[in-house]
Formats: C-alpha cells, structure tokens, sequence
C-alpha cells in the first residue's frame, strides 16, 4: 500500500489532525467517531466511547475495556444509525488502538461483520507520545478473516 492515499481515501488533513487529537487526549483509553461524506466536504462526528459503562454494567457480556475496545451509544448512536436514511450517510468509523498499532484486529473485523454497515474502517496507532499513523480498512467479502483489506495509509505526528 502507498504511503499516499488515493483520493477516494482522502481524508482532509485537518480532520485527520483532529482525530489524532482526540486520540492523543483519550489516550490510554480508544477513542472514536465516525465521518460523514468524501473529499472535501467530510464531516467529523466525534463520540463517546461509552465501553467502561457497558463493562460495568455487564462483565461477561462486555468483557473489554475502553483500553480496548469501543462502543458508542445513546444519542451518538442514533444519530449515526438514522443518518443512513438522509442524503449524507457515514463513509467511515474510526477509533484508536493505543499502544498496540493501526490494524483490524479479529475483535474489529467480528463486531463491523455484525453491525453490517456500509463503512470503511479507520484504525489510529496511538502510542505514548506520538500518533503512529492510521490504517484505512474496506470490507471485500462477505465474511470470514480477512473480509476488511487495508486500502490506505496516513502519516502520524509525533506531538
């Protein structure tokens, strides 16, 4: 994969520099949100990651963490899911992967596999001190390992 995106991958640099922000400032916890639309008229939606709550409330059935995992909900949520009936649907979700690096892992792939939605996946390398980049991911097939392929890259920061 090239270092440089192609333009149906573009993400503005400006968004891309406030998801590495929000990344930066949830760390060590994921962070993520969703994009709505392409090029230059992408929007970012920035949500709650509401997966200590879920945790809390249901151990066995919620067993990670916002250390690794995520989950948005309540208003976020509905927002997101009625946005795919207007003009303007969701493109990608996002989240952060702290300390471990920009990939989809199995947990990704099982959970985007059952929530079915038409996205692609953007996946943040948060370390310590620096965003290691991001990993856009698109769905190919209709399940198994390997049903996301990585399709873009995004240079990090070190801040």
């Amino acid at each position: 994969m090239s270092e440089t995106p192609a333009s149906e991958f573009a993400i503005p640099a400006e968004l891309l520099a406030r998801i590495y922000a929000q990344s930066r400032a949830e760390f060590p916890s994921e962070c993520c949100g969703y994009l709505k639309g392409r090029g230059a008229d992408m929007q970012l939606y920035p949500c709650k990651n509401f997966m200590d709550r879920l945790h809390a409330m249901d151990p066995e059935t919620y067993p990670r963490t916002s250390a690794n995992g995520y989950n948005f909900g309540g208003r976020e949520l509905m927002d997101f899911t009625r946005a795919f009936d207007g003009d303007d649907p969701p493109t990608i979700i996002y989240h952060s992967h702290p300390r471990v690096g920009a990939y989809f892992s199995a947990e990704d792939e099982a959970a985007a596999l059952a929530a079915g939605y038409p996205v692609d996946y953007l996946v943040v390398d948060a370390q310590e001190h620096a965003i290691g980049g991001a990993v856009l991911f698109r769905r190919v097939r209709d399940a198994g390992p390997g049903a996301y392929v990585e399709v873009a890259r995004f240079p990090g920061d070190a801040r």
